[in-house]
């Protein structure tokens, strides 16, 4: 009897985990558009280049002493100056970006 509640258990303890995972990655994604300015096609500057946002790196976020979120990693393509993928390469972006004024 003991087992069949410690395996029930761990299946709840595993769905709300998940749970809360999944709400942790939709709040830091939250964040990054209203601290960051990140959003679907944005346009982000680096080693002087301009490269098209195509994806966030969640995980490279680190939480900092006074409460608040890094900056993520990002992935992008380089683009031209009519705003045009210069590339195909998917380039990975370290911390430090800046938005494109537009």
């Amino acid at each position: 009897m003991t087992s069949d509640y410690s395996e029930s258990l761990k299946d709840v303890l595993i769905r709300k985990i998940v749970r809360a995972e999944r709400d942790l990655q939709q709040l830091k994604m939250d964040y990054c558009r209203f601290v960051y300015g990140v959003s679907h096609r944005t346009k982000i500057r680096h080693d002087g280049g301009v490269y098209l946002l195509k994806s966030v790196d969640l995980d490279s976020m680190q939480r900092m002493d006074n409460g608040e979120w890094s900056q993520p990693s990002v992935s992008g393509v380089l683009i031209d100056d009519e705003g045009n993928e210069a590339s195909q390469d998917i380039i990975q972006i370290a911390p430090g970006w800046m938005l494109v004024d537009e």
